[in-house]
C-alpha cells in the first residue's frame, strides 16, 4: 500500500519553530503573508500570462468561497487545501477511514495524506478551470492551455505554502485569512472604487461605480431615488455584521464536573451555530459549481452572442464585465439581487417567485448540511458524550456514564443543528436580497473569521505587544 508519509518528505514544507514565537512576531508574520496574498490577487503583479484580464470575474461566490481572483496566481485560492480537508474529513468521520485523531501516528499520517492530496488536487483543479472554460486562454493552442495550467498549479502551491507560515508561525489559519481577506477586498472595492462600470476614469455624466461615491452624488444633484438605492446596501450590511455578532453570543452552557476532583468543573458550550460556517459555505460551494457548470455549457446565441444558453438556462453578458442569469433553472438558483429595492420600484411575480426558490433552496441547503455535517465529523452527540468522559468529566447530578451524557446532549445538539443551520441560511438570504456588500455568504464568513481570531488573540501574552494591540483586546 502507498506510504504517503514518505511520499510528503520529498515536498517542500514549512518547518514548526523550536521556541514560541511572541505575539508581535505571529502578527508579523500573518501581516506579512496577507500583503503577499493581495500582491499576488491583484493582476500587476499576480497576471497570468496567457489568460485575458478580467476572466472568469462573473463567478464572484466562488471567487468569495475560494478567498481567489480569477485571472491571477490566486485563482484556486484555498480550494485544493478545503477540497482536501473536507474529503478526508467526511471519509474519517463516516469511518470510511477508520483512523484514531487521538493517535499521532495515525494523526501525522492524516496530516500527510492531506497534504499530498491538495498538491495533486492543485494540478487537477487548475487543468479543470482552463479546460472547462472557467480561466479561458487568450489562445486555445495545447502550449498556451499548458502554461497557464503550470501558472495556476504554482500559484496553488503558494497558498499552500502561505498557509503552513499562518498556522505554524502566525495566529489562525490561513485559509481562513485568505477568505476574510478576500471578503474585505470585495466590500472595499465596492464601497469606494473611483472608477467607473466600464473601468475608466470618472466624468460629469459618468460617476464612479463605487456605491459610497454614487451616494455623495446622489447627495449633491439631489437625486432622492439615487441615494436610497446607494444607502440601502451600505445600511443592510451594517445591519446584518450587527446581527450575525449577535447570534454568535447565543449559547446553551451545559455545566461539567471532574469525577475524581471534586469542585474543579467548566461549561460546555453549544452554540446557535452549532457547526460555525460550514452549511452555508457548503450550500454557497454547491450553487457557484452549479453556476460553474451551467455557465461553462452554455454557447452563444446566433442572434445574440451576449447571451449565452445551455439546457440549465441563459445568462446575459454585461458589455462592461460581469454576467446575470435571465431565464431557467440558473435563473431561480441564483440570488435576487436588491431584491428589497426593487419591492419599492414595483416587482414581478416572475422576480418574487424566484427570491422564494432561492430562500426555500438556501435555508433547506444549510439544514441539511448541518444535519450532515454533525452526523460525519464527529460533533453528534454520542461523539461529544465520549470526548467528555475521555478527559475524565460528567453532569453534575448524574452518573459518570457516556450513555446519561449522550442523553442529556440529544435534547439540545439536534435542535441547534437545525434551528442554526436555519438561521444561517435565513441571514445568509437576507443579506442577497437586500444586495448587502460582499454577499451573505461572504458577511457571515468574515464576522465568523474574525470572531475566531479575536478568541485566538485572548489566548496569547499580551505583555509584550504592541499597544494598540493591547488597547484592542481591552488589556489597557
Amino acid at each position: 500500500m502507498l506510504d504517503v508519509k514518505k511520499i510528503v518528505k520529498f515536498l517542500p514544507a514549512v518547518e514548526k519553530p523550536t521556541y514560541k514565537p511572541s505575539l508581535n512576531k505571529k502578527l508579523m508574520w500573518t501581516g506579512l503573508v496577507l500583503v503577499i496574498y493581495y500582491l499576488l490577487s491583484s493582476q500587476l503583479f499576480g497576471h497570468v500570462y496567457g489568460v485575458t484580464p478580467g476572466a472568469g470575474q462573473q463567478f464572484q461566490t466562488l471567487q468569495i468561497l475560494l478567498g481567489s481572483t480569477f485571472g491571477t496566481l490566486m485563482t484556486l485560492g484555498i480550494g485544493p487545501i478545503v477540497t482536501a480537508s473536507i474529503i478526508l474529513q467526511l471519509l474519517v468521520g463516516s469511518k470510511i477511514l477508520d483512523w484514531d485523531m487521538s493517535d499521532p501516528d495515525q494523526r501525522e499520517k492524516y496530516e500527510a495524506t492531506q497534504k499530498v492530496a491538495s498538491v495533486s488536487l492543485c494540478f487537477i483543479e487548475a487543468a479543470a478551470f482552463v479546460l472547462g472554460g472557467a480561466v479561458p486562454p487568450k489562445s486555445p493552442d495545447l502550449f498556451t492551455k499548458s502554461i497557464v495550467i503550470v501558472q495556476l498549479a504554482m500559484g496553488g502551491l503558494i497558498v499552500l505554502f502561505l498557509d503552513e507560515i499562518v498556522s505554524k508561525w502566525g495566529i489562525g489559519s490561513g485559509i481562513s485569512l485568505f477568505i476574510a481577506a478576500g471578503v474585505v477586498n470585495t466590500i472595499f472595492i465596492r464601497l469606494f472604487t473611483p472608477f467607473t462600470m466600464t473601468g475608466d476614469l470618472p466624468s460629469l455624466g459618468n460617476p464612479p461605480a463605487g456605491i459610497f461615491w454614487r451616494f455623495v452624488n446622489g447627495l449633491l444633484s439631489f437625486n432622492q431615488y439615487e441615494v436610497f438605492m446607494n444607502l440601502i446596501p451600505m445600511i443592510s450590511t451594517v445591519v446584518v455584521f450587527l446581527m450575525v455578532i449577535y447570534a454568535q453570543g447565543i449559547s446553551l452552557d451545559v455545566p461539567l464536573t471532574f469525577s475524581a476532583l471534586r469542585g474543579f468543573g467548566r461549561r460546555w458550550s453549544l452554540k446557535l451555530f452549532y457547526t460555525s460556517n460550514i452549511p452555508v459555505i457548503l450550500t454557497a460551494a454547491l450553487l457557484a459549481n452549479f453556476q460553474l457548470f451551467s455557465g461553462m455549457m452554455a454557447k452563444p446565441l446566433p442572434d445574440d452572442p451576449n447571451t449565452r444558453c445551455s439546457l440549465l438556462g441563459c445568462i446575459f453578458q454585461r458589455p462592461g464585465g460581469g454576467s446575470e442569469p435571465i431565464s431557467g433553472v440558473i435563473y431561480y438558483l441564483s440570488a435576487p439581487t436588491g431584491f428589497i429595492m426593487e419591492l419599492f420600484s414595483g416587482v414581478s411575480s416572475k422576480l418574487i417567485l424566484r427570491a422564494l426558490i432561492y430562500m426555500t433552496f438556501m435555508i433547506s441547503c444549510c439544514t441539511i448540511f448541518s444535519v450532515f455535517w454533525v452526523n460525519t465529523s464527529g460533533m453528534d452527540a454520542e461523539s461529544v458524550a465520549d470526548q467528555i468522559s475521555s478527559i475524565g468529566m460528567q453532569i453534575p447530578g448524574y452518573r459518570s456514564n457516556p450513555r446519561i451524557i449522550k442523553d442529556v446532549l440529544n435534547r439540545y445538539i439536534p435542535v441547534l443543528t437545525v434551528l442554526g443551520g436555519a438561521a444561517i441560511g435565513f441571514l445568509a438570504t437576507f443579506a442577497d436580497f437586500t444586495d448587502a456588500l460582499g454577499t451573505g455568504t461572504g458577511i457571515l464568513l468574515l464576522v465568523t473569521i474574525i470572531y475566531s481570531f479575536y478568541e485566538q488573540l485572548k489566548t496569547e501574552r499580551m505583555e509584550g505587544a504592541h499597544p494598540i494591540v493591547r488597547k484592542i483586546m481591552g488589556e489597557e
